[in-house]
């Protein structure tokens, strides 16, 4: 692997579990959040009005809608009484909708309760703040509220106008406005004061929301950031586990989000510098891809473009300087993503060859890498980055950067190709190739993310023959931490077309180990994964697992390892499910006593089985027939 010879700190390697990414985290070189921006002024000269200038929300107020929420929140879910109640609490909303959504508790009452609106009801009270919105968009409780009458329109688009009185089509200033009519005045807002509305810290919540509800697409990260999950773990989830959820929306809002994504263009040199403004035009290329890829190249071109012109480094591309800054980066890993195969192929060529090493071992330079081998699809890319990134892994894991090795595997899964040379090299760089009776130990390496030398506690001088595997030792040692990087590079390896070495790894671990790896957060997804991957035969996976016999107990009792004998009972055969409902029913009391272990008993049918094993059995052989059917359908 052109490593050399071991040096003392090789042969006890720890690797770290990889560098942290997000709010303040240790070694990422991203400073805190919570940049404060200079106030802009209106582009029209007019004055802002003074804080006092706008109304305050009375306790008495505050008290009335607060018991209105509680007695709404216990109302029948159906029928004329609720009906009639959300329709008296709005019409209060209406008259106090800006000082209720300028408070902090009144705002958090409100998006509650624009949660139960019927649609003119929230157009209404849409329609109460749309003289205000600058200052809505941008105060820290208002923005909430309007983004949650954003994140209305997949429950309320298309859905017929309730039948009201005459006097009640009118707004204060005319005719009562649609939804869809809103929508677009919102954006011709935004568009009118673009650079201010998506560098204010608040404002680009709005922008955000606004360029999903166009697109008729809900970013997972973006609703769970909404809901108030602003936890480090939160802000470090990698942009490759959104989960995105379409609703259908006018042609009107797709040509919207067309001429919206157009203002990017005219200051594209601030979108990918300034910090706020950054994140808006992430989420303009995630949801342009999905909805209009023309577009989002076009975007992409732009931003490579512009970045492409600047100085060159001393080393190469000037690309690199932006992969290697806080905020451009991380637009640059979103480019990355939505590329299609021949771009990328051109940007490897171009920006990225000949310079992987440096960046992976990059303390910011290696995340975007990480979304470059995330993004490949064809064994033509990924034959010339695995020859250049291949022979460093050791080092790279090393460095903490374990996120690219685990991301070099996942394009080997992906792509089908060099799965047998990257798994022999994974061996070498935990040092449990050699010998060979050594990578029986592989799992629990990869899952620790620990050379073998560390993982077993052995010291060996530089230079000096590996010892051999003692069967022994590591039987009597208990499973170590499994990590979540570790997980993932399981997970790939299992999904491999030959995963007969880590399952013969699995096989070797004992019935407390296996235990702990499926009672673990992140290790019992690697038990998932044995049940699920397609390249592990019924014979393997049983010989795998079989030595969760006699802890199925344990299993059923555990948060996790409850759920995996879910999934281990689902695939059953008639004959596997005999033997586990044995062995729980031995321990029934324990079981239905259990906060976990007693749904295990209910999906078991233990008490039918206990009692009645004749009327089990017929039942247990109807649920495999059906599934048998199922599966044969499915494979058609």
């Amino acid at each position: 692997m052109g490593l050399g010879p071991r040096s003392p700190h090789q042969a006890g390697r720890r690797f770290p579990a990889g560098g942290k990414r997000g709010r303040g985290a240790k070694g990422s070189g991203r400073p805190p959040a919570g940049r404060q921006r200079p106030t802009c002024p209106p582009p029209d000269g007019r004055s802002e009005p003074a804080p006092d200038a706008y109304p305050h929300l009375s306790p008495e107020a505050l008290g009335y809608f607060r018991r209105a929420l509680s007695a709404l929140k216990e109302a029948p879910e159906t029928g004329e009484e609720r009906e009639l109640m959300v329709h008296n609490i709005l019409k209060e909303v209406e008259a106090q909708a800006l000082a209720l959504a300028t408070n902090r508790t009144g705002s958090e009452m409100l998006q509650e309760l624009l949660g139960f609106s019927p649609l003119k009801s929230l157009c209404r009270v849409w329609a109460a703040l749309r003289s205000d919105l600058r200052f809505v968009a941008c105060h820290r409780c208002g923005v909430h509220v309007l983004q949650s009458a954003l994140l209305q329109l997949p429950r309320l688009l298309g859905s017929p106008a309730e039948e009201e009185e005459e006097e009640e089509e009118e707004g204060k200033d005319g005719p009562l406005e649609t939804l869809e009519e809103l929508v677009l005045g919102l954006a011709a807002e935004v568009c009118g004061d673009f650079l201010f509305y998506c560098g204010d810290t608040h404002g680009s919540f709005v922008v955000r929301t606004l360029l999903q509800v166009l697109g008729g697409t809900l970013l997972e990260s973006e609703r769970a950031r909404h809901r108030g999950s602003q936890s480090p773990e939160a802000q470090r989830a990698p942009t490759r586990e959104c989960k995105p959820t379409d609703f259908e929306v006018p042609e009107t809002f797709l040509n919207c989000l067309q001429d919206v994504s157009s203002c990017f263009l005219k200051d594209i040199a601030v979108f990918i510098t300034d910090k706020i403004s950054s994140f808006c035009l992430q989420v303009a290329l995630q949801i342009l891809h999905r909805k209009r890829p023309q577009c989002c190249a076009h975007l992409c071109n732009a931003v490579i473009g512009y970045l492409s012109s600047r100085n060159s480094s001393a080393d190469g591309s000037p690309l690199l300087l932006f992969l290697r800054d806080q905020t451009s980066s991380r637009l640059l890993e979103q480019v990355l993503l939505v590329s299609e195969p021949p771009r990328l192929q051109s940007l490897f060529e171009d920006h990225f060859r000949g310079q992987l090493q440096t960046l992976a071992a990059h303390p910011i330079a290696n995340f975007p890498l990480q979304r470059l081998l995330d993004a490949i699809t064809t064994p033509e890319l990924l034959s010339p980055v695995f020859e250049e990134l291949s022979p460093a892994l050791e080092a790279v894991l090393a460095q903490g950067h374990s996120g690219v090795v685990i991301a070099l595997v996942g394009a080997c899964r992906r792509v089908g190709t060099h799965q047998a040379q990257v798994l022999q090299l994974l061996l070498e760089a935990f040092h449990c190739a050699e010998p060979s009776s050594r990578q029986v130990a592989c799992v629990p390496l990869f899952a620790a993310l620990m050379a073998y030398e560390v993982y077993y506690g052995l010291a060996e001088e530089e230079g000096a023959v590996p010892a051999e595997h003692q069967v022994e030792m590591a039987t009597a040692r208990d499973l170590g931490e499994v990590t979540v990087l570790g997980s993932l590079l399981l997970q790939h390896l299992l999904h491999f077309s030959s995963p007969g070495l880590i399952l013969r790894s699995l096989s070797a671990l004992t019935g407390p180990q296996l235990l702990a790896l499926a009672q673990s957060p992140a290790g019992s997804h690697v038990v998932d994964a044995v049940l699920t991957s397609p390249s592990v035969t019924r014979k393997q996976r049983r010989r795998a697992l079989k030595t969760l016999k006699g802890q199925y107990v344990a299993l059923a009792c555990s948060r996790h390892g409850s759920r995996v004998l879910d999934a281990i009972w689902s695939g059953a055969a008639l004959g596997a499910r005999k033997e586990i409902a044995a062995e729980l029913g031995e321990r029934n009391q324990e079981l239905i006593r259990d906060t976990f272990g007693h749904h295990v008993a209910r999906n078991v049918a233990l008490t039918t089985f206990l009692k009645r094993r004749e009327a089990w059995e017929q039942q247990q052989g109807a649920v495999a027939k059906r599934r048998r059917a199922l599966n044969s359908v499915l494979e058609d």
